[in-house]
């Protein structure tokens, strides 16, 4: 979305039942970076940050702040922040305990293999990313209720400023304005009533949205927990929209969603210690696989972006999506070799045909031989007492599926599509996948979603995640490599351009402000190199400790992204 202009409004919201505390009035536009000495959050929208700050400076810790902060997304930004997708939750603990939470959607149980192709055999794109048939059961409201045991504050008083912002409304930026304008004619066409993104006269930067649906839904999950959404009124009014349009998702797949709480990755890289999200997301994988393949080689003396260390870079995320693209699904389902796959012996013999000044090429590098989606939001939040939360929230698509639940007033998802609809066929974001996450009833589809925390003298260092699917692991890469081995502040860390290679298609994508010599040197290397707009939108933030403690939170310039902090 683009920047938009200060809005001269006063909106006013509670953050518990009583309406004891009140968000400052709003003039707001986005503050891109922050330093503090007590606690910061970092999310795609200012209202949603300041909603999570305000929680941290009324005594909530990381946890709360996170869910008050996702909830305020599932209004305020409702292209990617929701409470009809999923997402994964890395968090690292005061007392040393590092969580990682599992609520990436499940296929229906009424999902099946071909469920995409034609009688042909040929895939219908159309059906797993338009409409009812591409919505996953949703598990963000699992999510959020799975986190909950390591919060501090009560439930109701971290959903009250969501429910006051959908009520109340709030003012849109004008990028906002544009994405609901560019999405009229799908809204209209893929849902069977009138949604509240829909108005007769085009929507402008400063008008005001309320939700009234979706304030209920929210009231009902504040009242009667997970089972406001899972079961009742809400269950009710997604099962009928899902038999309005053909959908597959029954009170049953609902009713028996779970989050699941898993091992966080971890693993070390130069005194470094890395906590990230391990499958379904592969974000995790390919992290720790890039990085390691990297570690030996001394990429600070080739410098930031030469054609030296953007091909060793670009090399080690060629290898990591082949291997992606073969083995990696649902745990829970398949057989995955992880061991095998982040080894020291396997990753040096993924390099060995590896050559300096000279591109590789993935019709003849492929998956290695083993014997055994780019809308998405996140949010980084640090408090006071040393606790951090990473948190990397999707629909897939920009504003998912764009079908509304009719009377409960929130987006579903399109998150069939990261299933391989037919092994070998891209999906929306080029990634190719095998049987391994080849759809299956209450499977989970597998993620790039990759939130990161990096650990440093076993204190919280680096708090970060990002959009932009496929995208979303080489990005994280690059910014923890830009920190540690180029040596970085927050905003450079961030700011700098980035670029993505992921096998296929055969090219490294790069930034528009990507060093044109670079580029150069690459295509007389062999290398396509291919622009594009900006990749992800990167919420860092920054801990260094010395006589006191300095917290550096840094919104990405390539969207509405702010930080705040006290």
């Amino acid at each position: 979305m683009k920047h938009f202009k200060i809005v001269q409004i006063v909106l006013f919201f509670c953050l518990s039942v009583q309406c004891t505390a009140q968000v400052d009035a709003y003039q707001y536009q986005a503050q891109k970076k922050v330093t503090v000495a007590n606690g910061a959050v970092v999310s795609a929208h200012p209202l949603a940050s300041k909603v999570g700050l305000q929680i941290l400076k009324s005594g909530g810790n990381a946890v709360d702040a996170a869910i008050a902060t996702q909830l305020a997304l599932a209004v305020v930004y409702p292209g990617a922040g929701n409470i009809g997708g999923g997402g994964f939750m890395v968090a690292h603990l005061k007392n040393g305990k590092n969580i990682a939470i599992d609520y990436r959607e499940k296929a229906p149980s009424k999902a099946s293999r071909d469920m995409y192709l034609d009688a042909n055999g040929n895939p219908q794109m159309n059906l797993s990313q338009d409409g009812y048939l591409a919505c996953g059961v949703p598990g963000t409201v699992a999510g959020i209720f799975a986190s909950m045991k390591y919060a501090s504050l009560p439930f109701k008083k971290l959903i009250q400023p969501a429910i006051d912002l959908a009520e109340n409304g709030f003012v849109i930026t004008a990028g906002m304005a544009e994405d609901l304008n560019d999405l009229k004619k799908e809204f209209v066409q893929l849902n069977t009533s009138t949604p509240a993104f829909v108005k007769e006269t085009p929507w402008k930067g400063g008008d005001t949205l309320v939700q009234e649906d979706l304030a209920n839904t929210l009231k009902r999950i504040r009242d009667d927990g997970a089972k406001g959404f899972y079961e009742g009124v809400t269950a009710k009014l997604i099962v009928e929209e899902m038999e309005k349009g053909n959908g597959i998702i029954s009170f049953d797949d609902l009713k028996k969603y779970t989050a699941k709480e898993r091992a966080a990755m971890e693993f070390n890289y130069k005194g470094y210690h890395i906590v990230t999200m391990p499958l379904p997301s592969s974000g995790g994988i390919i992290l720790e696989q890039t990085l390691k393949i990297i570690e030996h080689r001394d990429i600070a003396a080739m410098k930031f972006q030469t054609a030296a260390s953007v091909q060793l870079m670009t090399e080690a995320e060629r290898r990591s999506y082949a291997d992606r693209a073969k083995y990696l699904g649902d745990i829970d389902f398949v057989k995955v070799p992880v061991a095998t796959l982040v080894s020291d012996k396997y990753l040096t013999a993924r390099m060995q045909d590896y050559t300096p000044g000279k591109a590789g090429n993935s019709e003849t590098i492929k998956a290695g031989t083993i014997k055994e989606s780019e809308e998405t939001t996140h949010l980084s939040v640090i408090d006071k007492d040393g606790n951090a939360v990473s948190i990397t929230t999707t629909l897939n698509g920009g504003y998912g599926s764009r079908t509304v639940v009719a009377g409960a007033g929130f987006l579903l998802n399109n998150e069939m599509d990261d299933f391989s609809v037919k092994p070998g066929v891209p999906n929306m974001y080029g990634a190719v996948g095998a049987e391994a996450n080849a759809i299956a009833p209450g499977k989970r589809m597998l993620s790039s979603m990759t939130p990161t925390i990096v650990l440093k003298n076993d204190q919280p260092y680096m708090v970060v995640g990002t959009p932009g699917g496929t995208t979303i692991p080489t990005s994280i890469f690059q910014t923890i490599v830009n920190v540690i081995d180029f040596g970085m502040d927050a905003e450079d860390a961030v700011y700098k351009p980035k670029f993505h290679h992921q096998w296929l298609p055969d090219e490294i994508a790069v930034e528009d402000d990507f060093d044109a010599a670079t580029v150069i040197a690459l295509t007389n290397m062999g290398y396509h190199v291919k622009k594009r707009g900006p990749i992800g939108r990167t919420e860092l933030i920054l801990i260094t400790y010395g006589q006191k403690k300095s917290i550096t939170a840094v919104g990405d310039k390539r969207g509405d992204d702010d930080a705040e902090g006290y």
